[in-house]
């Protein structure tokens, strides 16, 4: 118990939290300090005391290159927490679990190859947020639209409204989207054995706005698109349209940038800092 106890004490301040998220993504093969504070815009002696917190709790493992150190996500230590919390879930039984949690604990946890590249497209694009009504969905048709057929998108909710809104809808309609496969629906049907298996997974809701944003578990390339929710503007209806029109040329923009970057041939690690850019552009 004191040891996760470490652990939430270590992850429960929003920089050491963001740190730790940042090394998962690096995978295998882990960030040196300096190349960590650039990347979440820190001091490097703020970053320093975090970073000796999060390797004291066993979050983090290091190792000595030259003259600098380069730190790595223990993933380890994270299986034993959650296997820790969920020990007694289902009456002990880990077999009965929802498939996402129990692939979390029981699967092994890949670290990229060597070469460190993407496979070859197509790719699949998982687009996340809370609803899955509106802005997730939006931005699934507009990269399935994309002709050169290097992308094959889909979208969920962590709380899925099990509708898209109409004006989403409408919008889509308007603009020549195919509808077909436009619904919503949760992000558990992405967490199964048989699902198809993500190469980028986007949350598109906007954590600035106070909004809980999902995290997906696992390996995939991701990045924070954050954007206002369209459905949470008031006003008369050419305003509300307005808001909807705004949000579809915001992802538009942001998935042209993306569908542009040679994908296959970039390492993990320029390939982030890349779908980072993209997320912090200024539409």
């Amino acid at each position: 118990m004191n040891r996760a106890l470490d652990c939430f004490t270590a992850l429960g301040q929003p920089m050491r939290l963001s740190v730790f998220r940042l090394l998962v993504r690096a995978g295998g093969e882990g960030m040196a300090a300096g190349q960590i504070a650039e990347a979440l815009e820190v001091r490097e002696n703020t970053l320093s005391a975090n970073l000796s917190v999060l390797c004291n709790a066993g979050l983090l493992a290091r190792r000595r290159e030259g003259r600098s150190i380069r730190y790595f996500a223990d993933l380890t230590t994270m299986r034993h927490l959650v296997d820790y919390l969920l020990s007694d879930c289902c009456g002990g039984n880990p077999a009965i679990c929802r498939p996402a949690i129990n692939s979390l604990i029981t699967s092994p946890l890949p670290y990229p190859s060597k070469d460190d590249r993407m496979r070859d497209a197509p790719f699949n694009v998982l687009f996340l947020c809370t609803a899955n009504s509106a802005r997730s969905l939006i931005a699934e048709a507009i990269l399935n639209a994309d002709e050169s057929g290097r992308f094959r998108a889909f979208s969920a909710g962590s709380h899925p409204a099990g509708r898209p809104n109409p004006r989403t809808l409408r919008l889509l309609d308007r603009l020549g989207h195919d509808l077909s496969g436009i619904r919503s629906k949760s992000w558990d049907e992405f967490a199964g054995p048989d699902a198809p298996k993500m190469d980028f997974v986007f949350t598109v809701c906007d954590s600035a706005a106070g909004e809980v944003c999902p995290v997906w578990p696992g390996q995939p390339m991701s990045a924070h698109w954050g954007l206002p929710d369209p459905a949470a503007v008031g006003g008369n209806d050419a305003e509300q349209a307005a808001a909807f029109n705004r949000t579809h040329k915001m992802l538009a923009t942001r998935l042209s940038a993306f569908a542009s970057l040679p994908v296959g041939t970039l390492e993990r690690k320029s390939l982030q800092a890349e779908l980072d850019r993209i997320g912090r552009a200024q539409d």
